[in-house]
């Protein structure tokens, strides 16, 4: 058994720490680019006369840094090589977000809206499996250099984790699909030209099957924003969206009909390794700058860290990084080897614990810290604030622990999720 890291990742990230030391610190130290990152981020990012939309700054820094990276050849690592990317793997993808969490707060990578130097476009991926022939044609050349892209409509104002009851319809008359209902929480929104619309065709509440996608254009007669959802840590790109007769062509169906679950399944089980990846940086991340603080501080002359009761908290933290980081490699191994829905649980094992890890490191590392701790001048505030939402999104942490729960106790079928047909 080999625990190493593939000689071919090691040399990647060798890479990218010299792009992001040659190339993107740089750009991150110009023209005050630094108010995105140090204490004044919040509301540096927030266009408060907008809704609380992200800042068209702060968006367009974003959109540069990622021009640079694909210049480079690093965005696209997990993309096919026909459309410029490396063939990266899940386990790739996982050490390279890791990599980049444990630097901190910066310009390589800000998991507030997504944003990295090796760009995370499930968007993409699910278009390569999913879209017909007609849709990849339109959509696959503009996902890939990031031109444009899709929301996702899954979540209503009165169904979150029960997606399955959702009460948004669709319903054909002739070559045409008239959608109606409310969609919450839809990410993205605010610049997205498509939102992939998931709505009942057929079934009962409850049912896995008779969910279908619908790429449903924006500027559609009936599709309406009604509201921003401010958040926790702004600027928010969450929006309620309401949709009213609104017609859509057969064509417009993504994935097939009464298959909708599976893509959403799809997302969820790559987005959720790459999070906890994600988190367990910023987790590395908050003990190492805790640690490297109470080894200088010296309070009544003596060194912080001489106190077991700062050591022990640390130690613990540690300790879980380090056997999560063996399941996460793991876990995204075996999705390698076996496919996306071969370890459904383990997924959930590794997204459930690093979100609620990163947490705790945050808060650890304010504790540590003191007063400086809590303030925006150190990071910790943010990352918490921001880590926190994965608590919840994408299955909640308590959906993951059942989820998990169905396949120990044989409820579920470790390969065939709720909705999903294998091929």
């Amino acid at each position: 058994m080999d625990f190493d890291i593939p000689e071919d990742i090691e040399a990647l990230l060798k890479r990218l720490d010299i792009f992001i030391d040659d190339v993107i610190k740089p750009l991150e130290q110009t023209d005050d680019n630094e108010r995105f990152f140090d204490h004044r981020r919040e509301d540096a990012r927030t266009d408060w006369e907008r809704d609380g939309l992200p800042n068209e700054a702060w968006e367009a820094l974003l959109d540069k840094a990622k021009r640079l990276a694909d210049d480079a050849g690093f965005y696209r690592y997990p993309f096919p090589k026909q459309y410029g990317g490396m063939d990266g793997t899940n386990l790739g993808m996982a050490i390279i977000r890791e990599h980049l969490a444990t630097k901190g707060l910066g310009l390589h990578n800000d998991l507030q809206n997504e944003h990295s130097i090796v760009g995370n476009n499930v968007g993409l991926l699910l278009m390569l499996e999913y879209g017909t022939d007609e849709q990849k044609a339109e959509w696959v050349n503009d996902l890939a250099e990031g031109r444009r892209g899709f929301a996702f409509g899954i979540t209503e104002p009165d169904h979150g984790s029960d997606a399955t009851h959702m009460e948004t319809r669709a319903v054909r008359e002739g070559d045409e699909w008239i959608i109606n209902g409310e969609k919450t929480w839809n990410t993205g929104i605010h610049k997205a030209k498509y939102d992939l619309v998931m709505a009942r065709i057929s079934g009962q509440a409850g049912d896995a099957n008779g969910i279908t996608a619908f790429l449903t254009p924006m500027d559609a007669a009936g599709v309406k924003i009604e509201e921003m959802l401010w958040t926790f840590n702004m600027p928010t790109d969450h929006g309620r969206v309401s949709f009213t007769n609104v017609r859509v062509p057969q064509t417009s169906i993504f994935g097939g009909e009464g298959r909708g679950l599976q893509v959403v399944q799809h997302f969820f089980n790559e987005n959720r390794i790459r999070q906890a990846a994600s988190s367990l940086g910023a987790a590395q991340f908050c003990i190492d700058e805790s640690v490297a603080y109470a080894q200088t501080r010296k309070p009544f002359g003596k060194a912080l860290a001489g106190n077991q009761g700062i050591q022990f908290p640390l130690v613990e933290l540690e300790t879980q990084c380090e056997m999560l980081r063996a399941l996460i490699h793991k876990t995204a191994w075996l999705m390698d080897k076996n496919g996306a829905f071969s370890v459904s649980d383990k997924v959930s094992m590794c997204n459930y614990w690093a979100n609620r890890l990163c947490c705790e490191a945050a808060d650890r590392a304010m504790q540590v810290h003191g007063g400086l701790g809590y303030s925006r001048h150190k990071p910790f505030e943010h990352i918490y604030r921001h880590h926190r939402r994965y608590r919840i999104t994408e299955g909640s942490e308590e959906i993951q622990m059942r989820r998990i729960g169905g396949y120990m106790f044989g409820y579920m079928e470790q390969r065939a999720p709720k909705g999903v047909k294998e091929s």
